[in-house]
């Protein structure tokens, strides 16, 4: 498994993103191979390198060297040092989202707190989009001891495929020496939802369209909805038209549950790059997607846990990372993703997780002792 150089051999794209990241905070070098090797186009795409530059811009000292196919990847972590005032240009082959979780785990162990501008795409159909990450996920630290006062997540503007034009602020603070272990099983009762409905380079009647059909399903279950408009316009509005909407339940116990969705002209194809989508594509209506977010939201709540379906990962990443003791969190239905999370953690940080159905609720309860892991990268006052 093991090169005469230290670093750790993988193979394929599978998991980039957290395999990258638990080399960082492990300490461990790795080298990918075989990175889509059959394809038209072989090896790593833009988003993926564009992620590599990210993890250097925050850290000091580490190591990317990408072959002249881009088939293989050697990186040697460095140490995380976090910063003010750096800027990111994620491109417009992935979202925003596809840079945030990474970056947001990452950052808590940097050595001086976080403030970075992420340019790109802020809402599209694959990840989840910025709001989700500013209602759900940055909210989800508060549960391993993380204050939320120095966290913060602003949408400047939007930007939608194919052309972005998005721009977040993020500002993250560093754990001073580790997380907190969770005991988070009870995800209570909804009581309210809230969200957000968006429009950039669209009919502000849209926004109204898509929350009167995502109520017109909330509202018989129960009256406290509200859901905010946002009309994007000129230089805050990117440079493709789009709508969508993000919705969070919020439960008597604190959880937070969400959904999300947009739709937008198709991403340029990498591959081929001019490709330029026409106005003849059709686009779902808003009423559609008023439905589907609604729909996708009562799904997630019917699923129970802690956290929604999206958020699996990231709750067992972060229980993996605490300090040697016990966690123990319920989730509904595993997701493919979270299963190969729970892979990935054994390999690099050597956390077993013990894994038992909850019959009369359908869910999945799980504990773990953390790895310890300690912010050894702060700066000691």
């Amino acid at each position: 498994m093991e090169e005469k150089t230290g670093y750790r051999r993988l193979k394929g794209i599978d998991q980039f993103r957290l395999r990258l990241v638990l080399s960082t905070l492990s300490g461990t070098p790795i080298q990918i191979e075989e990175i889509r090797p059959d394809e038209t186009s072989p090896g790593l795409r833009d988003y993926e390198a564009s992620l590599l530059r990210l993890v250097e811009v925050i850290s000091d000292d580490c190591s990317v060297v990408i072959s002249s196919t881009g088939t293989k990847v050697r990186y040697k972590p460095g140490v995380i040092v976090g910063g003010k005032h750096l800027v990111h240009e994620c491109g417009v082959n992935r979202s925003i989202g596809y840079f945030l979780e990474p970056l947001i785990v990452l950052a808590l162990f940097g050595k001086k707190p976080l403030s970075i501008t992420l340019k790109g795409i802020t809402n599209d159909f694959k990840d989840p989009c910025v709001d989700t990450f500013r209602t759900t996920t940055l909210h989800m630290l508060k549960q391993f001891g993380v204050p939320l006062d120095g966290v913060e997540l602003k949408v400047v503007s939007r930007g939608v495929p194919p052309q972005g034009g998005g721009e977040v602020t993020l500002a993250l603070p560093i754990i001073q020496n580790n997380l907190s272990a969770a005991n988070w099983v009870d995800e209570g009762m909804v009581k309210r939802i809230r969200g957000v409905a968006f429009s950039t380079k669209a009919s502000p009647q849209f926004i109204n369209r898509m929350i009167s059909s995502a109520r017109g399903i909330l509202n018989n279950l129960l009256p406290d909805v509200y859901i905010d408009s946002d009309h994007k316009t000129g230089q805050y509005a990117g440079r493709s038209p789009g709508y969508g909407m993000s919705l969070v339940a919020q439960t008597t116990s604190g959880c937070l549950i969400s959904a999300d969705y947009a739709s937008s002209y198709p991403y340029v194809n990498e591959m081929d790059g001019f490709e330029d989508p026409t106005e003849t594509e059709t686009l779902m209506s808003p009423e559609e997607i008023g439905v589907k977010v609604a729909s996708m939201l009562l799904e997630e709540i019917e699923q129970g846990g802690v956290v929604d379906s999206t958020h699996q990962g990231l709750l067992f990443l972060l229980c993996a990372l605490c300090p040697k003791d016990v966690s123990k969190v319920r989730v509904g239905l595993l997701t493919p993703y979270a299963i190969e999370t729970l892979r990935q953690i054994k390999d690099f940080l050597g956390v077993k997780f013990d894994i038992k159905p909850h019959t009369p609720t359908n869910t999945v309860i799980l504990r773990c002792l953390g790895s310890g892991l300690k912010n050894l990268s702060r700066k000691i006052q």
